[in-house]
């Protein structure tokens, strides 16, 4: 066994190279899950504005909707970058900057994505009921992102240490 496959805690029997490309791999199955969201989200609100009841909208909903509607630009920026950069740079025997650049580019995407959707829960709870449940209900979904998808793995990450 050589002694990067000793140093890991793992059990897996595999080169820095082999768990590289796994990794690499890893991160481009779970980028194909979130992608499709905030494929959708991103569409849902490039044709928001062509509904007829869109020139009703307050300053307040205004200023949501471009919010949310930048947030899930960066979040499709960030979530499709890897896929580019893996492109451009594979070839280069950089595997480790890839993945690791990737990964960092995932989780803020991830984050962007978790934004933008609040922002369209604020956006379509605003435009139905006033501001008490629209307070409530942004709460309870930015707690439920953050909750689940950063506090808990971070949690169990420094648990481990």
């Amino acid at each position: 066994m050589d002694a990067s496959a000793s140093e890991r805690d793992d059990g897996r029997d595999e080169s820095e190279k082999e768990r590289l490309d796994r990794n690499l791999e890893q991160l481009l199955q779970e980028l194909r899950v979130a992608l499709p969201g905030v494929q959708v989200l991103f569409g849902f609100l490039l044709i928001v504005p062509f509904n007829q009841r869109f020139a009703d909208i307050t300053a307040f909903q205004s200023t949501v909707y471009f919010i949310t509607l930048m947030l899930a630009t960066a979040a499709t920026v960030c979530l499709i970058a890897p896929t580019a950069h893996h492109r451009i740079e594979f070839r280069e025997g950089d595997k480790r900057r890839i993945v690791f650049s990737a990964t960092r580019l995932a989780v803020v995407g991830l984050a962007l994505l978790a934004a933008a959707m609040t922002g369209a829960v604020i956006l379509v709870t605003d435009f139905l009921y006033h501001r008490t449940t629209v307070v409530i209900v942004a709460t309870l979904v930015a707690l439920m992102f953050t909750g689940l998808w950063f506090a808990w793995p971070v949690k169990r990450l420094l648990d481990k240490r």
